[in-house]
């Protein structure tokens, strides 16, 4: 009989970290009446109760995985989002405050979804360039690239041949899986809060191996996306 060359399923290489990124719930509404508090100079709004409602689904979801980390933001959503998956694996998140949501310049403080909804010129020319810095006083892509990559580098030399959770920001992971991708900078922007994607850090390269897994939210994969707010 000859021999048979079965396809294989993929095995985590040795030495290397997988990263669970998950953004984190729904957060509050901005208004115009009342800014988002400014941590760091950046919105910290709180979880509105549909994100909290992600966020324990979240915590359901990844509970039973072998997580041997939880990595969260200087942003409290991040931090209340990992909060029901830290309580059900014993484990305290630790800040990786490089992976913190691209900065938004003058639109800070939930100016930039009120921006949006009005479809802004500054808004319109941000997403005909594919640029957050098209937003006055906004991060650039390269320095926003510069940090990220160093907080997965921390990660990645911290945990070989582990696994982590992440909770982040849209706008980072749409960054991080653009990047590893070789797609348009806002290809991959608008990942549903709550959603879990894969990533595997291996010799310095980042390979996806999921987006936007938001089955455990029991909502459409299909609904529209938003820009990272």
């Amino acid at each position: 009989m000859a021999k048979e060359y079965r396809q294989q399923k993929f095995a985590r290489p040795p030495g290397a970290t997988e990263i669970l990124l998950v953004r984190h719930g729904e957060s509050e509404a901005a208004t115009p009446d009342r800014p988002f508090p400014l941590v760091e100079g950046q919105g910290d709004p709180a979880l509105a109760t549909t994100g909290q409602v992600q966020a324990v689904k979240v915590g359901e979801r990844l509970r039973h995985l072998p997580v041997e980390a939880v990595y969260v933001t200087n942003l409290r959503r991040t931090q209340q989002t990992a909060a029901p998956l830290c309580l059900h694996i014993g484990i305290t998140p630790v800040v990786e405050p490089d992976l913190r949501e691209v900065h938004l310049g003058e639109w800070e403080g939930g100016l930039f979804r009120i921006r949006a909804h009005e479809n802004h010129p500054h808004y319109q020319q941000m997403q005909l360039e594919q640029r957050w810095d098209a937003i006055p006083g906004a991060e650039s892509h390269d320095a926003l690239g510069t940090r990220i990559r160093r907080g997965l580098e921390r990660i990645a030399q911290n945990h070989p041949d582990q696994l982590v959770v992440a909770v982040v920001h849209g706008g980072v992971i749409g960054h991080i899986i653009a990047t590893a991708t070789g797609a348009t900078p806002f290809a991959f922007n608008g990942a549903d809060n709550g959603s879990i994607s894969h990533i595997v850090m291996v010799d310095g390269r980042v390979v996806v191996r999921r987006f936007n897994d938001a089955s455990h939210l029991n909502e459409s994969v299909l609904s529209s996306a938003s820009m990272p707010t």
